[in-house]
């Protein structure tokens, strides 16, 4: 009798969304070994993308079957297995070399002839093909998206994100009172850590700890060109359509009076004084 390991994977990636979850492969395939007598010895499962090789769960269970420690393999789907070139390859050369007895799939017939190991290289290429062309169709968004000038990405403080539109706009709670300290460290009279302190005064915290800002976090928004309009994408500065908060005028005065933090003050010294 052959002897079987049940693979499921699912990605937390929106390509794989509509996937069922790895609880529901794994009642699924369970009732599809019972209906056909396979004997099952180990289940296998993943939370992890295939687009790449490297998956540890799945490398162990390839690492089993070729200890002969199964001869077959259970999953929902061949994309489940692989949805890259060398994976997929992997699997098809344990068929070739019989260390790969059978694949059974709920939703893909298989049987190890010329004509199944073809169908299989189909399906696996298939998946690659999909996965490839979610890909360029996400890049075509993104590039189009910054043509229009919008950012696709988490909006900095005094600004949110709008899910309705799906562009970055003023945040009421925040918009002024991060537009107040730009002002202020524009001035020179402030050095990092006393604008964190006002920072903090004003309400503007870290989201998660409530507590000060880490100072890298501080001079990330100092530094950041969206704040006049513009925004970095790959490397590369982009104009932007949402709302500026301040001038490029005073975002070079703020770039300088970093500069000027950064910089060793110089220390007064002291007069002697002399007794006579």
């Amino acid at each position: 009798m052959i002897k079987y390991f049940i693979y499921c994977r699912k990605s937390s990636e929106d390509e794989e969304r509509q996937v069922l979850s790895i609880e529901a492969q794994l009642a699924e395939l369970r009732e599809f070994a019972k209906q056909n007598n396979l004997f099952i010895v180990r289940e296998f499962t993943e939370s992890k993308t295939a687009k790449e090789p490297g998956r540890e769960i799945f490398n162990q269970m390839l690492l089993e079957i070729e200890k002969g420690n199964a001869e077959g393999i259970l999953a929902w789907n061949p994309d489940r297995l692989a949805r890259n070139s060398v994976d997929g390859g992997r699997v098809i050369y344990l068929v070739d070399t019989l260390k790969i007895r059978s694949l059974k799939f709920p939703t893909f017939w298989f049987e190890a002839t010329p004509q199944g190991k073809f169908m299989l290289s189909v399906a696996f290429g298939q998946a690659k093909y999909y996965t490839d062309n979610l890909r360029e169709n996400i890049l075509r968004g993104i590039r189009q998206k910054i043509r229009r000038g919008e950012l696709s990405a988490k909006a900095p403080l005094g600004y949110f994100n709008e899910p309705r539109l799906r562009t970055i706009e003023p945040d009421k709670k925040t918009f002024n009172k991060v537009k107040e300290v730009l002002r202020a460290f524009a001035t020179g009279d402030y050095t990092l850590t006393q604008i964190q302190s006002k920072m903090f005064s004003l309400g503007l915290v870290g989201a998660r700890s409530g507590k000060k800002m880490p100072l890298s976090s501080v001079e990330h928004i100092l530094k950041n060109p969206f704040y006049y309009g513009h925004f970095l994408y790959r490397g590369e500065l982009h104009q932007g359509s949402h709302k500026s908060m301040i001038t490029k005028k005073l975002f070079d005065q703020i770039q300088q009076a970093l500069k000027d933090n950064g910089k060793p003050r110089k220390k007064q010294k002291r007069k002697k004084s002399f007794c006579f």
